[in-house]
């Protein structure tokens, strides 16, 4: 995991005054790099009989496609609100300031399908959150929540009780 961690770059005061941004476009642009992080995503999930992998915008959208590729399993995008061109869920989340809104299309997954959703980064756990209810408001399962990166101090986690979480990463 060195490897990957050497591959991700530190960006300080990024997008404001004392926030530390975790870059993984350097990561992106390593052939090498890439599919070793996809393969850590995936790997432990070869054999938890998927439907679905949700990706979480936007770059849940690069890891979460890739994986579903891996695993032999359609992909389902959640979005920003209106992306999506037909009927959606949406959930709603707290940010720091307000809060925000994913939507999934209605239609993108069934009841009793198995789901693992799949994100770059777990910090406060909002926006995973979220996107866990949207799988479960079609009737899906969620059988897991992977991620590339974690920010342990902020303690996603907490969001997150009762999911089986994955990350490659940790910081």
């Amino acid at each position: 995991m060195d490897a990957l961690k050497q591959l991700i770059r530190d960006v300080p005061d990024f997008p404001k005054p004392g926030i530390l941004f975790k870059d993984i476009t350097t990561l992106l642009r390593d052939a090498g790099g890439l599919r070793s992080a996809i393969d850590c995503l995936a790997e432990p999930y070869r054999e938890a009989r998927l439907d679905k992998v949700v990706g979480i915008e936007s770059r849940g959208f690069i890891f979460g496609a890739a994986v579903a590729d891996r695993l032999g399993v359609g992909f389902v995008p959640v979005r920003k609100p209106g992306k999506l061109p037909a009927a959606t869920h949406s959930a709603s989340y707290a940010l720091e300031y307000g809060t925000d809104t994913l939507e999934m299309h209605r239609d993108a997954l069934g009841p009793g399908q198995r789901v693992l959703v799949v994100d770059d980064l777990l910090a406060t756990g909002g926006t995973a959150r979220a996107a866990v209810n949207l799988v479960r408001e079609c009737g899906a399962e969620v059988a897991g929540v992977a991620f590339l990166i974690e920010l342990e101090a902020l303690n996603g986690r907490a969001q997150l009780p009762d999911e089986q979480l994955f990350t490659v990463l940790r910081y």
